[in-house]
C-alpha cells in the first residue's frame, strides 16, 4: 500500500495495551508496526490473486521486447495526424 494512506484510531482495553507493547517488545518492533503485520496477516488469505492468461503472458514478453524500440511521443493528435 504506497502512496495514499488513512490513519484509524482504535481504543483497546489496558490488558490488550499491555500484552501487544509486551509482544512488540519482544519483536523489537513499534506497537504500530505490530498490529499492521497483525491486520495483513489475518487478512491475506482473502484477497483475490489472478493469474493472468497464457496470451496476455505472451503480449506482455513480446511488448517488453519491443520497448527498446518503442517512441516517446509528446503530443499524441499530432502523432496520428502524421501517420
Amino acid at each position: 500500500m504506497n502512496g495514499n494512506q488513512a490513519q484509524i484510531k482504535i481504543s483497546v482495553s489496558d490488558k490488550l495495551n499491555e500484552l501487544l507493547k509486551y509482544k512488540a517488545a519482544r519483536l523489537g518492533l513499534p506497537v504500530t508496526q505490530l498490529i499492521k503485520y497483525i491486520i495483513v496477516k489475518d487478512i491475506e488469505d482473502e484477497i483475490p490473486v489472478f493469474t493472468a492468461s497464457s496470451q496476455l503472458e505472451k503480449i506482455s514478453e513480446k511488448a517488453i521486447k519491443e520497448l527498446d524500440s518503442s517512441i516517446l511521443v509528446d503530443d499524441i493528435d499530432d502523432f496520428f495526424n502524421k501517420i
